[in-house]
């Protein structure tokens, strides 16, 4: 099972969104988060990608 949270992070002329995903280890179970700042169109793409 997989959270997700999402910041909007606004800059002088670009609206970035700073998304964080968490992802499960498949060698040791354990989970980690991983995080990439983008454009707000591109935050579904990026939380739907394994």
């Amino acid at each position: 099972m997989a959270k997700k949270t999402v910041a909007t992070l606004q800059t002088k002329s670009k609206r970035l969104t700073k998304a964080i995903k968490m992802v499960k280890s498949p060698k040791s179970g354990a989970y980690t988060f991983v995080e990439s700042v983008m454009d707000p169109s591109m935050v579904n793409d990026w939380l739907n990608k394994k």
